[in-house]
């Protein structure tokens, strides 16, 4: 079976395809913001167990949020100048 071709202006190349870094640290952001909210609420409701779940959750979206912020800036300081793949930069 044939590979399809890469359709024009998408970003990445075969060699170098682009990075879903973005979507997870939006992803990241979203569970973290989530599980917080619905952490504190689960605690004032008095469902501790839950509650504390949510929190140890949002820890580990916290420590994802670091994992791909320090990738994103790695890769930015391998890429050639001029080269842009981030809307977030």
């Amino acid at each position: 079976m044939a590979a399809k071709q890469q359709p024009r202006g998408a970003k990445g190349t075969v060699g170098h395809p682009y990075s879903a870094l973005n979507l997870r640290l939006v992803l990241a952001s979203f569970g973290l913001v989530v599980c917080v909210v619905l952490g504190v609420l689960a605690v004032r409701a008095d469902y501790t167990v839950l509650g504390v779940i949510l929190f140890v959750l949002a820890a580990v979206a916290a420590v994802d949020l670091v994992v791909v912020q320090l990738r994103r800036r790695a890769r930015r300081r391998e890429e050639p100048p001029g080269t842009r793949h981030s809307l977030f930069e």
